[in-house]
């Protein structure tokens, strides 16, 4: 799945790589200022205007996360390109990317971060193959407990080594003067992505209520851009409610990657510290960079 080393991977946004029909685009956008309504990328959004605890806000345009990139038009999305990225921080696996390579915005540079290596061990096979088969898909899922796995990979990014490493590059990315604008991304943009953007914003000086409300407002996107998913996997006989907890962010699985935080580090500023190897100097220039 999207960010498990124990399931599946997620199928695509979409199978062809739209992310979702236009009318569920706008009426997202219009319900939240930080979404960017693309015709190519799904769940694009700009993490300025955040605000930070002492009274500053995050700065506009520098931070953008989203889905995958894997349409052919997101090169020519005029959406995308008046972003002006200039580094695209991808943070899916090696098979990931082999299966749907980024296709990059003009004058971006691509960066791997994998923040959650698959082992050897992990099933090979695709959800979306598996959901063609309802009554298998419904026992695998029945018998996992897909909540109980979320919880378990937020621990994952956490504590693994990738993770540590993944997260720590992506935000020295934002200390490169040439890199920023800075758009980072996984498959549906709402797990790794969410956690990398939950990271962001308590190192800027966010507290934990304003990133708590970042990570969840991508529901309504994901909602979207998985439904006819749900819908054809409802329509081969299976029961869609089994996929609900893999198809979205839930508070429960955030505050399991917290709860590892405290157990593994004692306090955030130690994991930022500890955990992903930032300097006392680099957190303040993260802060002065990407606020105001």
């Amino acid at each position: 799945m999207d960010d498990d080393a124990t399931l599946p991977p997620h199928p695509p946004t979409t199978p062809t790589g739209e992310p979702v029909p236009a009318a569920a685009r706008v009426a997202t956008a219009a319900a939240d200022p930080h979404v960017l309504a693309s015709d190519t990328v799904a769940n694009l959004r700009d993490v300025g205007g955040r605000p930070t605890a002492d009274g500053g806000r995050v700065r506009r345009g520098l931070v953008l996360r989203s889905a995958e990139l894997r349409s052919a038009a997101v090169a020519d999305d005029p959406v995308v390109t008046r972003l002006g990225v200039r580094t695209v921080v991808d943070l899916r696996t090696a098979a990931e990317r082999a299966a749907a390579p980024d296709v990059l915005p003009p004058g971006a540079r691509g960066v791997h971060a994998d923040v959650l290596q698959v082992t050897t061990q992990a099933p090979a096979s695709d959800l979306g193959e598996l959901l063609r088969r309802p009554q298998e898909a419904s026992q695998f899922l029945a018998a996992l407990d897909p909540a109980a796995q979320m919880r378990r990979t937020y621990v994952d990014l956490v504590v693994g080594e990738s993770g540590r490493t993944g997260y720590a590059t992506l935000l020295r990315r934002f200390l490169d003067p040439g890199a920023a604008p800075v758009l980072y991304h996984c498959t549906a943009g709402k797990d790794r992505t969410g956690w990398a953007t939950t990271v962001l914003l308590l190192a800027v000086g966010a507290d934990e209520a304003v990133a708590r409300e970042e990570y969840l407002a991508v529901n309504p996107a994901v909602r979207a851009m998985y439904a006819p998913l749900l819908q054809g996997f409802a329509d081969v006989g299976g029961d869609p409610e089994l996929l609900v907890p893999l198809l979205e962010v839930r508070e429960e699985y955030l505050d399991a990657a917290f709860g590892a935080v405290a157990e593994l580090f004692g306090s955030f500023a130690a994991y930022l510290r500890d955990g992903l190897g930032l300097t006392d100097t680099e957190v303040a220039a993260l802060r002065e960079r990407l606020t105001a």
